[in-house]
């Protein structure tokens, strides 16, 4: 009887112990999906050190888990993350233009920087400023916009007119560059990065856009790739959201959301982008020394006309923005300002 009383009190108190502030806390893990290949350093390096960051702000409180494969496709990452199949994940904003206009400012045509973290801390600044409350249903951790995208031909024969767009079948990532490039009359196939080389590897095309340099390293593009052409003025960059499933985020507590919080917004999205710059400059040398791709700056004459086909698109965005109870001009203003002030020269 004594040996079980002192047992009932040592399970009490060790209870009541348990139950204070400071002596144990409930671990929550992250379940944080990856839809890039598994090599693909957003797999390797950005996600990894965003859960670094968790865990050292929360104490080893929350930590992350990155599955070995996508739990998901890339247009369904979102989904995933709604239905809990994922506790957060990255979305291409392409493929989510049905639920958020906002994001999509910083792939209008032509307010692209090469400054991607400048891009992606004035993305984030944007989103604070004019649409905080888009995002329904879903908690956003951060935004960043990558390294620029480039006009890549198949032949010897570089693309630097319009002329030269519309002898060739391009493929194109859906959206932004896809719209522009039906509108000048070019033969699209559209798609997801992802699925990129299937497409160009079979000489289904014979040009494609949408891709920065670091891309056409990572989905093996290189060896079917001849030339590059650039603009004075980026034609395009790709935005991502990093949202999380809204029930787990309300599992964490306060003090914990808060910390994550100042791990993630822009500290994360300069962090991605600074990946896609590095990679961009890793990728040039790999053209020159191992596919032989040439790169040529861009005819003023192809970048004014592409410049004027593409105002539809703009217009277009600000109208859906302001539709959807943002201010489309002025988060389109404001944003540009942005990336001016704090690209590098």
């Amino acid at each position: 009887m004594r040996l079980f009383s002192r047992l009932t009190l040592a399970t009490v108190t060790l209870a009541a112990l348990m139950a204070m502030p400071g002596i144990a806390h409930a671990k929550e893990r992250i379940l944080t999906n990856c839809f890039w290949p598994p090599q693909h350093y957003m797999c390797t390096k950005v996600l990894p050190t965003w859960g670094k960051w968790v865990e050292e702000a929360t104490k080893g409180r929350v930590t992350i888990q990155i599955p070995p494969k996508s739990l998901a496709s890339p247009p369904e990452q979102w989904g995933s993350v709604e239905k809990g199949i994922a506790d957060a994940a990255v979305q291409f904003n392409g493929f989510v233009a049905n639920r958020v206009a906002g994001p999509l400012v910083a792939m209008q045509p032509f307010v692209a920087s090469a400054d991607a973290p400048a891009m992606s801390q004035a993305l984030w600044e944007t989103y604070q400023e004019y649409f905080p409350n888009e995002y329904k249903g879903i908690h956003p951790l951060s935004m960043w916009v990558i390294t620029p995208a480039e006009v890549y031909s198949q032949n010897d024969t570089p693309i630097n007119s319009i002329d030269d767009l519309k002898s060739r079948k391009i493929w194109a990532l859906p959206g932004t560059v896809a719209n522009l490039m039906k509108k000048v009359g070019v033969g699209v196939v559209a798609g997801p990065a992802v699925q990129a080389n299937e497409v160009i590897s079979r000489g289904v095309v014979d040009g494609h856009i949408g891709l920065s340099p670091v891309s056409i390293a990572a989905f093996q593009l290189g060896p079917y790739t001849k030339s590059m052409t650039r603009f004075k003025t980026r034609i395009y960059s790709t935005s991502f959201s990093f949202v999380m499933n809204e029930k787990k985020w309300a599992e964490i507590s306060p003090a914990d959301q808060a910390a994550i919080t100042a791990v993630s917004g822009a500290k994360f999205g300069r962090m991605a982008a600074q990946f896609w710059v590095d990679g961009d400059a890793k990728a040039i040398e790999r053209f020159k020394s191992e596919w032989n791709i040439s790169v040529h700056d861009a005819d003023p004459a192809f970048e004014n006309a592409l410049k004027a086909e593409s105002k539809f698109l703009t217009e277009g965005w600000i109208k859906k923005a302001t539709a959807k109870g943002i201010n489309g001009q002025g988060a389109y203003d404001f944003y540009v300002a942005r990336v001016n002030e704090l690209s590098k020269p």
